[in-house]
């Protein structure tokens, strides 16, 4: 699945895909030898642009500062989604649509460079239906939106890292699950991690979600060792056969 940046192909009858900029540069060298590029979570239904105070993007920033201390001195980029629209909308999937189009600009700017998705929520719904492009090896989804039917076909030879609190009550954990099993038998290297009490906006314990996905990204990108916990559930997919 590919989206295009035509009016139609962008996402709609609204025309705004020509002005507007997907990619949130955060750091990106001149030549980076790898870059994560992460996408906070939305709503839904929503045709409006977030806010300038846009919470769920807020959210995310504490992770752009422990993925950079996990990856500092790599020459790593780091970059958001910048969404025209809060909504995922139905049919016209705007934060996969933007997803795509930050992924191409960021392949303009830094170009061909492994990357990993790092998507909360409808972030992380956005991460997975996109991870199909060619940029992308890896996707860590935290508290992801899992809907039923969603394809996994595109997530062959990615390797894939759910993490939900047993606590959510936004996005079901056990879907997350379901996503993950599905994705090994279409040829992903995926794996499912329950985060004890964690909840939805991932502010219970907050500094265990940040850590950990911090090394898992790390380990994605091969920096350092992935946490065991998810080295093993990897190797047993065959993720630890390099």
């Amino acid at each position: 699945m590919t989206y295009g940046d035509s009016a139609e192909g962008a996402g709609g009858a609204d025309g705004g895909a020509a002005s507007h900029t997907a990619l949130v540069p955060y750091a990106l060298p001149d030549r980076p030898a790898a870059a994560v590029l992460l996408l906070h979570g939305g709503r839904a239904e929503g045709l409006e642009p977030p806010t300038r105070w846009n919470l769920p993007g807020a959210r995310m920033r504490p992770f752009v500062r422990a993925i950079g201390r996990a990856t500092a001195g790599h020459c790593i980029a780091l970059a958001g989604v910048r969404y025209r629209h809060r909504g995922w909308n139905g049919d016209r999937q705007d934060a996969a649509r933007d997803a795509w189009r930050a992924l191409e600009a960021l392949r303009g700017r830094a170009g061909t460079v492994p990357v990993v998705l790092v998507g909360h929520s409808m972030g992380g719904r956005a991460a997975l239906r996109v991870a199909g492009h060619p940029l992308v090896g890896g996707v860590v989804g935290l508290a992801p939106w899992c809907p039923a039917g969603e394809p996994v076909g595109q997530l062959a030879g990615r390797r894939l890292v759910l993490l939900h609190g047993d606590r959510d009550r936004v996005t079901d954990p056990a879907a997350s699950l379901v996503l993950a099993d599905r994705a090994r038998a279409a040829g992903a290297l995926a794996c499912h991690l329950t985060v004890p009490g964690g909840d939805h906006a991932m502010l219970r314990d907050a500094g265990t979600w940040h850590a950990t996905t911090a090394r898992v990204v790390a380990g994605l990108l091969r920096l350092a060792p992935l946490p065991p916990d998810v080295a093993s559930a990897l190797a047993a997919t065959g993720a630890g056969k390099e």
